[in-house]
């Protein structure tokens, strides 16, 4: 359960996250992960020189290519039970809807380096990404399968625009490369059982190493204009909408998608 709604609502408004320790049960990971490692194998055969050469992640955990029906609905309910609904609405009080989910793994070239962003900027000029993150922001909510090394964030830049070192860093810019450290940067281990929750639009970087295996759903506010994001396979069909305890945040999701 989640303890204090209105603290958890106070730390993601001013520092951009939170993570409450020890969330999930071993029971609840165990399952989990179960499914997702036949989703992350039998992915893995099939983008076998993608995985090979760069990959770090994977998305569409929830869509038919992979999983068969009783897997999907498994993680339909995980993704809507009420531990994640408890967090979800402690930020997002006003229809929720659900977006997308991926999975983040150790790239096999040891070579490859960890880099900062904000998830705006593969949608946006600089221009546009100032607008995203004083709009509706989309809520990462991480599910650690394993213990990792976890996450490095820059508190308060999803409401606030970079300076010049998180800029250069994060752009490429003035000689610098997106792996560089950031002074602002603070690292959050994790570990199996812990729930992150963060915006995506905040200057963040996944760090590698260990057994890093993350699970993140990404949910939206209604309000935002995001429907038009949502993979049509990803989402439930009426079948399982039947099998859902609380279908409540993929039903929001395909109400926007038959509106738009």
């Amino acid at each position: 359960m989640v303890e204090n709604r209105n603290q958890l609502q106070r730390n993601y408004d001013q520092q951009g996250y939170f993570v409450i320790r020890n969330y999930f049960t071993v029971a609840e990971i165990a399952e989990l992960r179960a499914v997702v490692l036949k989703f992350h194998q039998l992915w893995q055969q099939d983008n076998a020189k993608f995985y090979q050469e760069e990959a770090f992640n994977s998305s569409l955990i929830t869509g038919s290519e992979y999983l068969a029906f009783d897997d999907r609905v498994q993680l339909f309910n995980f993704i809507s039970s009420k531990k994640i609904m408890d967090v979800v609405e402690a930020i997002v009080a006003n229809n929720p809807a659900f977006m997308n989910t991926q999975l983040f793994f150790n790239p096999v070239n040891p070579k490859q380096k960890d880099f900062w962003h904000r998830d705006c900027q593969y949608d946006h000029d600089v221009a546009g990404q100032k607008l995203a993150i004083e709009q509706t922001q989309v809520l990462h909510l991480r599910v650690p399968l394993f213990d990792e090394l976890g996450m490095e964030l820059v508190p308060g830049t999803h409401k606030r625009w970079d300076n010049d070192e998180e800029f250069n860093v994060r752009q490429e810019e003035k000689g610098s490369l997106s792996s560089d450290d950031l002074a602002s940067g603070e690292k959050i281990k994790l570990a199996a059982g812990d729930l992150l929750v963060f915006s995506a639009d905040m200057i963040h970087r996944g760090l590698y190493g260990l057994e890093r295996l993350a699970l993140d759903i990404l949910v939206f506010d209604s309000a935002g204009d995001f429907a038009d994001y949502v993979d049509d396979d990803c989402l439930p069909d009426s079948l399982m909408l039947d099998k859902i305890d609380d279908p409540r945040l993929f039903i929001n999701t395909l109400n926007l998608k038959s509106n738009s």
